[in-house]
């Protein structure tokens, strides 16, 4: 199943900070390239590096948000921002949207440094950040239909069906990753993803007020 949109109709404000996000992941990706090895290597999450030196390294927490791994990493993150984003900074505003976003972003480099902090690999992504949103969004919106790719046919599917899906598929692989001894490869951060769909889930009760719970758009 691949999400490729959902019903907006309902939404009061212009995402702004979801807009700009997806450009400053962009661009950042741009710079990255331009960049080459030495660029990821100076602003990307290293966990070795962060036990060593956390002080010096406090700034990567954020820059490696807006890193990714290739083109379709970064197009399937900006795909799912694009989807789910918009819905979730109209409930919360654009303000409390921008730091529910970077804390999940935090929250989703931490679960990954709590299994893997001697790790040389470089983590880079705004997956967990995303995941974050994802947590959110089918805990506001979990009967809102979401528009998947199901082979060649395009099915609307609640929100919960799908996201639940998804987490779920985190949490298996995330498990296995607990168990593998390859520290020397690199590949999919899932305990990034699944501590920012957790810390998105609590962060919502939080964020979004005495606005209640949502409806489905």
């Amino acid at each position: 199943m691949f999400p490729v949109g959902d019903d907006n109709s309902q939404e009061r404000t212009v995402p702004v900070v979801t807009f700009a996000l997806i450009g400053l992941n962009v661009l950042f990706f741009l710079v990255e390239l331009s960049g080459g090895d030495h660029f990821i290597t100076d602003w990307a999450f290293i966990p070795a590096r962060f036990s060593q030196h956390p002080e010096t390294n406090a700034v990567t927490i954020f820059s490696a948000m807006f890193m990714h791994g290739g083109w379709l990493h970064l197009f399937g993150n900006m795909l799912f921002l694009w989807i789910f984003g918009d819905n979730v900074e109209d409930r919360f505003g654009h303000v409390k949207f921008l730091i529910f976003y970077l804390l999940a972003g935090i929250a989703a480099t931490f679960s990954q440094y709590a299994v893997s902090p001697e790790s040389a690999v470089p983590n880079v992504g705004a997956s967990g950040a995303i995941a974050g949103v994802l947590g959110a969004y089918i805990l506001m919106f979990p009967q809102a239909r979401v528009n998947v790719l199901v082979g060649r046919q395009m099915v609307a599917m609640p929100a919960f069906v799908v996201l639940g899906l998804w987490i779920a598929l985190q949490l298996v692989s995330g498990v296995g990753t607990i168990a593998s001894t390859d520290e020397s490869a690199g590949g999919v951060a899932y305990m990034a993803h699944v501590g920012g769909f957790i810390s998105g889930l609590l962060m919502t009760f939080l964020f979004r007020g005495s606005s209640g719970t949502g409806t489905a758009t």
